[in-house]
Order: C-alpha cells, then sequence, then structure tokens
C-alpha cells in the first residue's frame, strides 16, 4: 500500500511542527481489513495543550495541503491532549469530511486503539488513555442502535445511497457480537455473519463486491430502489429485536 504510506508518512512529518505526544492509527488499516482508496483512514493524534486559535488554524491548513494527495479526502483525524485524552464523552477537534469539528472519540475507537491500535509516532495509546470496560462498550453500541440506527431506517429517502447500506448492515453485525461476547470485529468479518443473521443475501454480496469486488457500477434506479426496500425491512425488525435483548 504505497500510497496510503506515503500519505501517513507526509501526514506525520507535516505535524511534527506541533511537537505530537503521539500519533495512532485505528480502523481498518489497524485491524487487517484496509482497502486502500476505499477504506477511511482513521487517525487519532495527541498534541501538546493546549491547543489554541492559532494552532487549530494551522491543523486546518495542514490539511488543506494534503489535499493534493490521494487518498487524502479519506484520512481523519481527531486532536486530543494528554489533559483530555481521557474523557470519552468529551467532543475533540477533527479533521473528516474535508472539514475541522467536535465529535467524540468513541468507545468504540478508544477499545480499537488499545487492542490493535497501530503506533506512527509516540507514545502507545495505553500510555494515555483508560481501559474501556466491556460495560462501556456495550452501552455505547447498544445505544447507538437504538438512537441513532433505528430512527434512521424510517428515512427512506437516505437508503438508495450505498454508504447508507454499507455501514446500516455492517454496523448492526459488528453490534451483534460486541454485545453478545465484547468482541469488535471488522468489516469483512460481519459480511460473513450477515446472512445468517437473515440478511437479504442479495444485498449482502453487493457491498461485498463494493468493497473487496472488482470497482462497482453505481446502482441503477430499479436496484437503488429494491435494495434499499430490502434492507430497510430487514434492518428495522433486526434492530428491535437487538435493543430488545439487551436493552
Amino acid at each position: 500500500m504505497p500510497i496510503t504510506q506515503h500519505l501517513l508518512d507526509r501526514f506525520v512529518a507535516d505535524l511534527a511542527p506541533h511537537r505530537p505526544v503521539a500519533v495512532w492509527v485505528h480502523g481498518s488499516l489497524a485491524g487487517g481489513d484496509y482497502q486502500e482508496g476505499r477504506s477511511d483512514l482513521d487517525l487519532v493524534a495527541v498534541l501538546p495543550a493546549p491547543l489554541t486559535a492559532r494552532t487549530v488554524w494551522r491543523l486546518a491548513l495542514l490539511h488543506a495541503r494534503l489535499r493534493a494527495e490521494p487518498l487524502a479526502a479519506e484520512l481523519h483525524c481527531s486532536y486530543l491532549t494528554p489533559q483530555t485524552a481521557a474523557g470519552a464523552g468529551r467532543r475533540h477537534l477533527t479533521w473528516a469530511h474535508e472539514e475541522l469539528f467536535r465529535r467524540p472519540v468513541t468507545p468504540v475507537a478508544r477499545r480499537e486503539l488499545l487492542d490493535f491500535g497501530r503506533v506512527l509516532h509516540g507514545a502507545p495509546p495505553a500510555a494515555l488513555l483508560p481501559p474501556v470496560p466491556d460495560s462501556e462498550l456495550a452501552a455505547f453500541v447498544l445505544r447507538d442502535q437504538r438512537e441513532f440506527w433505528r430512527p434512521t431506517v424510517d428515512k427512506a429517502e437516505l437508503w438508495t445511497r450505498d454508504v447508507w447500506v454499507d455501514h446500516g448492515l455492517i454496523t448492526l453485525a459488528r453490534a451483534t457480537v460486541t454485545l453478545q461476547d465484547g468482541r469488535l470485529i471488522s468489516k469483512g468479518e460481519a459480511l460473513d455473519l450477515l446472512p445468517g443473521m437473515g440478511a437479504p443475501e442479495e444485498v449482502v454480496a453487493d457491498v461485498r463486491s463494493r468493497r473487496y469486488g472488482a470497482p462497482a457500477r453505481a446502482a441503477d434506479e430499479e436496484w437503488s430502489q429494491r435494495r434499499a426496500r430490502l434492507t430497510r425491512d430487514y434492518l428495522g425488525p433486526a434492530i428491535d429485536a437487538l435493543v430488545a435483548s439487551y436493552g
């Protein structure tokens, strides 16, 4: 993955003037399920405090300069400090989707970092992040299914888009395994499990082909509508059953 490694090397080099305490990778790249050009690059950087307005401006400029690099649009990074790293509910400065905003580093991301995070620079995650108990992880994934994904299933206009179909199905399978035994699984493992969970096999095959197969053509209108209906008809009852079992 030379393109990915070049981007990571440049990012760490460009971040050096900020004197990072640590730079870590989680998600697919750390977990061994990364697909270059298809997967996001999920990073966390720990910078010395405080993150002043000037620091924020310089980080925005850093990311703007990276835009010329292939895959730069897939690079997402949350910025912590040693003093704020332990706050699981705290909203951190984050670059994602071509803009800066604030969002938490979730219990799932934190568990990924602690279990299999990849260190690009500095201290390992365990030196700065507290453990994520199974109870905290389970509460988060259950709340995510109940409060985010279940209402989203009812928004029919979203489900003709690849991203909602892909993430909706995969997140359900991953949440199910986490609630059952506390494990985090990859997207590939989630796709393997979905048919046995009753998910529509033609939709699962569609997701798999776009993630792991040859570059896929955009779905035509008829398939988009059928795929949306199949996905929503499956996800609504499946999420309700999961929440009833563990909520």
